[in-house]
């Protein structure tokens, strides 16, 4: 992996320098917050941008004031770490994700298993001999090992003034616990003052093990971070074959430089870009446009680093080289694009912001009001007041409010053929209002195939020239004539005795006796072949419905004429029309011709089209439709997708396509059958409204049991809410959250 990317220019003091880091350890876009409030504050730095998403700090700090060990420092202060290895800082992040996933797997699953034996004795089995012994030493490792993460993260946040949702995860189970231990070792306090000494060990245990729950679910979509780059590099090989001296050599690649002449050979992929000086072959650049029909490569044509040479062998001269090719420069746009997306607020880390420091401070009021006003039981009411508030408080159903209902909506998903890589994407999905669907591969089959095929009439012999065309094509490196062959598919034994490659009309072959031209019109001509006016007509007609058309003829006359296009899938327009139903604008964009898009355009009913449209101009739409106000969404399957997939709001990878588009793209189709585009929208919808619904529920009990638990009722009836009854109200919130979620299941999308 490369080293970050940096930028840099003169200042006064020194010189000022952009720099991009992993940033470890961050669980919330709250830590994204908190991580870019620090390396603000940090002397030197003049701006930074920290992404939650892909979990990345865009850095531009003067020189002569810090260093990326300083800024790594300041990082660390408040539980985070900020990877400054310039060799392979993306290994070290992924590794770091992959040790961190692991860790909370393993808290979550220990935590699990001692939480419920405590739930249960605290539930229905509290009057048990030595039930509060066996809770104490049970919650004991909960509370204090497995999750002392909470308790680490809680004090430095503190130490900066800043606050978080393991900050109340920390206040609420410690002081459940100790306020337990208490009353474990000193009940007659209570007895004394006619108080039952209840205890909320299973409050403290349960907890702990829900929100480990719920960190494991963000680690694990953390740990699946797109592996597109890597892949991207993949495609330039390390090692290349040069002509040096007269002689041929191999090279690394990292010693190339313009001007060098580079030997490819059948099926090798090419590793810079340049300019074919001897040789000819077909290239296969579907990862750079996107159309499946390879291109002929001869002398004076260009050929770029990445794409794939067919049978054919040449020599081309290097005219650019490292980060100045077209596929480093893919590389950079797909970073740019991930990375420019603003930090992901989630609806969850919005509301703690506010609810942590509020639910503080009314446990703290609550505390001081008794003591100013309860009598002579004032210390009394204010501890079991204070602690019932963080009790009832508890983030529990918080917790589980997003994570339930995402993974029940990811299985719905999946059982729709809609594979779903993270949370955001389905959250985002149903305010989608502008579509962009790719062409070839999404709304097309991707493969050029035989549409139609013609004979001249009243030939007698139509079986043995099919033999014959079949012979022909299939010694062709044209995937045209891969597509004439497949079609044909008959057994032939028939020898071709001369085959000639005629460079941009078609081939010429003899068999026995008879010569034999298969290409285009203007090969015919050429070669003064009789035409027909029947078939002239038919072509002209298939031309105008965007297909390519093949002749074949023999040295005096044609023979037959054949239509190849790449068909449109059966689903297309239904999907479509269901988009535009939604209102949504769908547009449709093609590195093919304009008269084929326009057909394509017209079968499927689309008003909004653009032909010619390179990779870079895809991305470019998507930013200009973003800048319009437009929540869009890309569906694409090849790799010149890729830039415009990872600046989208929302990106969908047909599953057929390119592993670089699906790796970009947050949710993949496993299907060709474009209805469920329609259905992960409706799906997102129903997702984002179960979220709502259990956010509302985790907070309905907050609303209403917070000011009972604070004593409100007490000077109208003498009522104080029991800590035991406040942690019943949040588990029944739990309880809510989690059966609302699994109504999903049950939906139709």
């Amino acid at each position: 992996m490369a080293a970050p990317a940096i930028q840099s220019k003169e200042s006064v003091q020194g010189k000022i320098v952009k720099q991009s880091f992993p940033v470890l350890e961050m669980t919330c876009a709250a830590c994204a917050v908190s991580v870019e409030s620090m390396l603000k504050t940090t002397e030197g730095v003049t701006a930074a941008s920290v992404n939650y998403a892909n979990q990345s700090a865009q850095v531009e700090f003067d020189t002569s004031l810090t260093t990326p060990s300083q800024l790594q420092n300041s990082i660390r202060a408040i539980g985070y770490d900020l990877v400054i290895d310039t060799e392979d800082p993306q290994a070290i992040k992924e590794e770091a994700q992959r040790r961190q996933y692991e860790e909370v797997k393993r808290r979550t699953i220990w935590s699990s298993i001692l939480a419920l034996p405590v739930f249960i004795i605290g539930m229905f089995f509290m009057d048990i001999p030595y039930g509060n012994y066996i809770s104490m030493i049970l919650t004991a490792p909960v509370v204090f090992y497995f999750g002392r993460n909470f308790f680490i993260h809680a004090w430095k946040q503190a130490r900066f003034g800043k606050a978080n949702m393991d900050t109340l995860v920390a206040l609420s189970t410690g002081i459940a616990f100790l306020f337990s231990l208490f009353n474990t070792f000193f009940p007659e306090f209570w007895h004394s003052r006619g108080i039952h000494p209840h205890v909320y060990y299973e409050a403290a245990a349960v907890v702990i093990a829900f929100i480990s729950l719920g960190k494991l679910l963000e680690e694990k979509a953390k740990s699946n971070t797109s592996s597109a780059i890597k892949k991207l590099m993949g495609l330039q090989p390390k090692t290349v074959r040069v002509l040096f001296e007269g002689a041929e050599a191999e090279w690394p690649i990292a010693v190339v430089k313009v001007g060098t002449i580079i030997i490819v050979r059948p099926g090798e992929k090419i590793p810079v870009d340049g300019v074919v000086t001897s040789g000819s072959s077909y290239v296969d650049e579907s990862m750079i446009s996107g159309e499946p029909v390879a291109v002929e490569k001869k002398a004076g044509e260009k050929v770029f680093a990445g794409t794939i040479n067919q049978k054919g062998s040449f020599q081309f001269e290097t005219q650019k080289v490292g980060s100045d090719t077209i596929l480093a420069h893919i590389i950079k746009m797909v970073q740019e694009a991930q990375g420019s997306k603003a930090p992901v607020q989630k609806l969850v880390d919005k509301i703690a912001g506010i609810f942590v420091p509020v639910v503080i401070g009314i446990s703290i009021l609550t505390f001081i009001t008794w003591m100013l006003v309860g009598g002579e039981d004032a210390f009394t009411h204010a501890l079991l007041t204070s602690v019932t508030v963080l009790v009832i408080a508890c983030p529990c159903a918080l917790g589980l409010a997003t994570p339930t209902a995402i993974m029940v909506g990811v299985g719905k998903g999946a059982e729709n053929n809609i594979l779903i890589k993270d949370a955001e994407s389905l959250e985002l999905a149903h305010k989608v209002n502008a579509i962009i669907l790719d062409k070839t591969g999404t709304i097309t089959e991707g493969k050029p195939q035989v549409t139609q095929m013609a004979w001249l009439e009243g030939l007698d012999n139509t079986d043995e020239l099919r033999k014959i065309l079949y012979a022909i094509e299939n010694k062709s490196e044209h995937p045209l004539a891969e597509a004439v062959s497949h079609y044909l598919q008959p057994a032939s034994d028939i020898k071709v005795d001369d085959f000639e490659s005629i460079t941009g009309k078609g081939v010429r072959a003899r068999i026995g006796n008879q010569t034999y031209y298969v290409g285009n019109k203007k090969l015919l001509e050429e070669s003064n072949c009789m035409g027909c006016a029947d078939l002239d007509q038919l072509a002209s007609q298939w031309s105008e419905s965007a297909n390519t058309v093949i002749w074949f003829a023999d040295s005096q006359k044609v023979l037959a004429v054949i239509a190849i296009a790449d068909k449109i899938k059966e689903s297309s327009k239904a999907a479509i029309d269901s988009l535009h139903a939604k209102g949504i604008e769908v547009y449709m964009l093609t590195g093919d011709n304009p008269q084929t898009a326009k057909a394509v355009a017209q079968k499927i009913g689309l008003k909004h089209y653009k032909a010619e449209v390179l990779p870079s101009d895809k991305a470019e739409f998507v930013k200009q439709l973003q800048a319009e106000g437009k929540i869009v969404a890309m569906v694409g399957d090849g790799i010149n997708d890729s830039q415009a997939l990872a600046q989208a709001d929302v990106s969908i990878a047909m599953g057929k396509g390119s592993d670089i588009a699906m790796d970009v793209a947050k949710m993949t189709l496993i299907t060709s059958d474009l209805q469920s585009i329609p259905k992960a929208l409706n799906l997102s919808t129903k997702t984002v409204r179960g979220i709502r619904q259990n956010l509302f529920w985790a907070f309905i009990y907050n609303v209403i049991g917070i000011p009972i638990a604070a004593g409100v009722l007490y000077p109208v009836n003498g009522f104080l809410l029991d800590p035991m009854i406040a942690g019943a109200a949040m588990a029944l919130s739990s309880v809510s959250v989690v059966s609302n979620s699994l109504r999903l299941r049950f939906a139709k999308i």
